[in-house]
């Protein structure tokens, strides 16, 4: 367990976790919108995934750049700026870790399962994987921030569970499911990348160790510690070897 930190130092800390969180969210969405804007003047078919084709596999490095159309950007730039930053913020070393997962899984999963004759793009296989990386870990590491950020991805991003299956024409939930696994397969190999943050004692525990200090102290004070050597102050007097003799024992005559 780390070192406890002076709580302004904690805070200072807690801040500029968060604005690095934020930060790396907010360059992320830009680099999706200039992607969207660039996509307005060339055909971008080929960078996307085409299931069970080896020309579309080079949509798992490229598809989740794309957007086809401004609600489905919009869509996911919500979903990335708060679940980016919440999972940035409460674990900035096992997300950065967990990213490649995320986004090869979204594209693995569109590409293995999905319709041949399709095209799957978008950046929700990465959304969805950052929603069930958040809330595995909190399931697994169960600190007080593990699972406060669990809580508010779940509260706020809680439909993503049935996401994963078919629901809705159109909507790539094979790209969904491959990063949903990615995320949780990434909460189990980094949920010790980040360090447990330091538990805060309550009032009453806090009250034990200070009763316990003052039995010791009263406990030294007035019964003195046994010694280790006691001298002897009276020993027995060395006893003869021969500490007995036996007497013979006559028989009485017998009687005739």
């Amino acid at each position: 367990m780390s070192t406890p930190l002076p709580r302004d130092a904690q805070r200072q800390s807690d801040r500029r976790r968060f604005r690095r969180a934020l930060n790396g969210s907010l360059a992320f969405t830009l680099l999706l919108w200039l992607c969207f804007i660039a996509q307005q003047t060339f055909n971008w078919e080929f960078l996307s995934v085409t299931p069970h084709s080896m020309a579309g596999l080079l949509g798992l490095l490229t598809a989740p750049l794309l957007h086809g159309s401004v609600e489905h950007i919009l869509a996911n730039t919500t979903g990335i700026l708060l679940l980016g930053t919440l999972a940035g913020t409460t674990y900035p070393k096992a997300t950065l870790r967990a990213l490649p997962l995320l986004w090869l899984g979204s594209g693995l999963g569109a590409w293995l399962l999905g319709d041949p004759d399709s095209h799957h793009l978008g950046v929700s296989g990465v959304t969805h994987g950052l929603m069930f990386l958040v809330f595995t870990l909190g399931l697994l590491r169960r600190d007080r921030a593990a699972i406060a950020a669990g809580m508010i991805a779940f509260l706020f991003f809680g439909g993503m569970l049935m996401t994963i299956l078919p629901h809705e024409a159109g909507v790539s939930w094979q790209s969904h499911l491959g990063g949903a696994v990615g995320g949780v397969v990434a909460a189990f190999l980094f949920r010790r990348s980040d360090p447990l943050p330091v538990r805060a004692k309550y009032s009453w525990e806090i009250e034990e160790e200070l009763e316990q200090q003052r039995n010791e102290h009263a406990h030294d004070t007035f019964e003195p510690r046994a010694p280790d050597d006691v001298p002897v102050l009276w020993q027995h007097a060395a006893m003869p070897e021969e500490r007995g003799k036996v007497l013979p024992f006559r028989r009485p005559d017998s009687v005739e």
